[in-house]
């Protein structure tokens, strides 16, 4: 049992760098910085490998977000390591995580964005850098407060041009500059991805 919480633990130190260094460090998303700076995020590491399994895991952190407070936890992302290896595995997990919200009459409630660590956009090459907007350490289902999604693009000048910036930054940086970032050593970063020094990008 303590093996396995250290895992655990492994895995979301892994996910909270990639948040602190790729989607807050590069700026990918404007809004994650206030919640992770609130330590409103939660995170959950689920150990299903088939997708039954990790809809039953879903169901439970969608009563998790619904039955806490917005001011404590915001968004949650569960965190899906063994079993969907493959892209496109995992997409079809996707849709079926996305039924489940529908089924459960959450639609309105909740959003569900999803990373993987080959993640691929419609029409994108395997190698595109674009896809890297995307790709996480770790297949992840992302849910979040549509409440929370729809203040924060409101108050966000010209919301529609965060995708093309975030594919333009990409391609600017390249494959290598994400590879420098990524193997860059702990430095700052509060062992977990936690406040660290890393500023958004302009």
């Amino acid at each position: 049992m303590a093996a396995d919480a250290a895992r655990d633990a492994a895995i979301v130190h892994d996910v909270e760098r990639w948040l602190v260094r790729a989607v807050i460090g590069l700026n990918l998303c404007p809004f994650a910085r206030s919640v992770h700076v609130k330590r409103q995020i939660a995170y959950r590491v689920s150990h299903a490998t088939e997708p039954e399994a990790v809809l039953a895991d879903l169901s439970l952190a969608f009563d998790t977000l619904e039955a806490a407070d917005p001011a404590a936890i915001d968004t949650l992302l569960l965190i899906v390591p063994e079993g969907f290896d493959d892209f496109l595995a995992f997409n079809d997990m996707a849709a079926l995580a996305e039924r489940l919200l529908k089924r459960l009459r959450l639609r309105g409630v909740f959003q569900i964005a999803t990373f993987h660590p080959d993640y691929q956009f419609a029409g994108a090459g395997p190698d595109d850098i674009e896809n890297y907007t995307n790709r996480a350490p770790y297949p992840i289902l992302h849910l979040l407060r549509e409440e929370s999604v729809t203040r924060a693009v409101d108050g966000f000048p010209d919301p529609d041009s965060i995708y093309e910036r975030n594919q333009a930054r990409l391609r600017a940086l390249g494959h290598r500059g994400w590879r420098d970032l990524m193997d860059a050593p702990d430095d700052g970063e509060d062992g977990a991805g936690r406040g660290g020094p890393l500023k958004p990008a302009s």
